[in-house]
Order: C-alpha cells, then sequence, then structure tokens
C-alpha cells in the first residue's frame, strides 16, 4: 500500500514510511496436481482467495466509510475503495479473469488487436451475475462463463467491492505496452531502409553533444536489445532530436 501526492524520492523508500507491507501472495506452482489445466485453474482460485482475505476490510468501509485524520490533524470520514489495479499483463488477465491473448477492458476481437477501433467495454455487472451461479450447479456455471468468455473463478476478490469496476481499474502497463511495445516499433521504423535507416539514426546519435540533461548512447540505439525501461525512457528524451537532425 502506497500513499500518495507525496515526492518520488520518498515514496520509493520503505524506510520513509510511506509505503506499508500489507501481506503476501503464496507464490506456490501446486506441481502436486498433474494435469495442467487444472493446475492453472487452482493456482487462480487461490490468488483470488488470498486477495479477498487482504481486502476483505473495504467491504464494509467502503459503503460505511472510517475516520482518518488527515496530515494537517483534522479527522475526516473516508470511504477506501480499490480505485486501481496496476499490474503486467498477466496479472490483468489474472485478476479480470480473462484469458491470455484478449484484452482485459474491452470486447476488441482477437484478429483486431493493435488496431485503431473502439470497441465496447466490457459488461462488469454481466460478469458480476455469472459468478453469482459460482454456488451453484458446476456445470451450469462453466457454461454460463463460457458464454461470456470469463475464467470460472469461484468468487473474484472484485465480486463484492463496494464502487468498483474491475475493468475500468486496470491501469496501462507504462513499461511493456508504452516504453517496451510502442517505443520499440517506433525506433523499428525509424530503422527502416525506406525511412531513416538503423545507420543514419545511429550516426546521429553519435554527433550528439555532451548534455547533462540526457543519456548519450555512442554506439547508437538501433543495435541495443534487452532495453531496460529506464533506457527507454533515456531513448525518449533524445529521439525526437535524432528525428530532426540534432
Amino acid at each position: 500500500m502506497t500513499i500518495r501526492n507525496i515526492p518520488k524520492e520518498i515514496h520509493q523508500k520503505l524506510s520513509r514510511h510511506a509505503q506499508m507491507l500489507i501481506g503476501y501472495i503464496p507464490m506456490t506452482k501446486l506441481k502436486g496436481i498433474k494435469n495442467k489445466a487444472a493446475r492453472r485453474r487452482a493456482v487462480a482460485n487461490l490468488f483470488h482467495f488470498c486477495m479477498q482475505t487482504l481486502l476483505a476490510p473495504l467491504v464494509s468501509y467502503g459503503e460505511t466509510g472510517l475516520l482518518m485524520m488527515g496530515g494537517d490533524g483534522t479527522w475526516r470520514r473516508c470511504h477506501p475503495i480499490l480505485a486501481n489495479f496496476i499490474g503486467d499483463y498477466p496479472e490483468q488477465i489474472l485478476v479480470t479473469c480473462m484469458y491470455y491473448g484478449e484484452c482485459p477492458k474491452c470486447k476488441v476481437p482477437h484478429n483486431q488487436l493493435g488496431g485503431c477501433d473502439s470497441f465496447p467495454s466490457r459488461d462488469y455487472q454481466e460478469a458480476c451475475r455469472t459468478y453469482t451461479l459460482a454456488d451453484g450447479n458446476v456445470r451450469t456455471f462453466h457454461a454460463a462463463c463460457r458464454d461470456n468468455g470469463i475464467k470460472p473463478i469461484f468468487h473474484p476478490f472484485w465480486e463484492h467491492l463496494p464502487f468498483v469496476n474491475i475493468y475500468i481499474s486496470i491501469t496501462p502497463d507504462i513499461l511493456h505496452q508504452l516504453l517496451q511495445g510502442v517505443m520499440k516499433h517506433l525506433i523499428a521504423w525509424l530503422s527502416d531502409p525506406l525511412i531513416f535507416r538503423g545507420e543514419s539514426i545511429d550516426a546521429r546519435c553519435r554527433l550528439v553533444p555532451p548534455n547533462h540533461q540526457i543519456v548519450l548512447f555512442p554506439k547508437g540505439i538501433s543495435i541495443l536489445s534487452c532495453v531496460s525501461g529506464k533506457e527507454h525512457k533515456n531513448i525518449c528524451r533524445l529521439l525526437l532530436g535524432l528525428v530532426v537532425d540534432l
């Protein structure tokens, strides 16, 4: 749990009490279950049960509220809710109970992923109605989940949380989707022989004068592999300058 609206150099340090560890989720692979499909489903159910236990206080406090004192010493009635879930794509799929290869937020078909068309958001109320069948007939529940394109999880942790729409709560994965996704394709496009060519981009990298605000890439950027998120950010700072021939 992280306190927001405080400087980055503070909230990233546990010693400054800006972050609070509220629990560990077991990482067991349940290898005792030989059937791979059953094992994956059991691991997913274990995750949701643990999250349900951790976030159980939000069910009542989210609706009735509780008194909390702010930094100015004033007591206010606050309603803590699950606002965002921040994670990479596999975690987003796990949390939203979707299948791998699908969008966790909208109903875009497989063959149109990455396109520019808009599609309707996933129906949160419909998903909740489907998961209410988990206590009844197993075959009926699995059939309903299959018809709605969701995994048959036994009561997801967000099912009874107040004021929550898990499909809206999913945030963009900045590292993988933007830095390592969009930037990777943009650099590949600029390196195309019909655009700028990789040799030209790398030559411009070598000509960039020393600067306190940017990190230099004396060997170029078209040949880099296994680029970290921090390196991608540094490339973003000078990429436009390379395009306009800095």
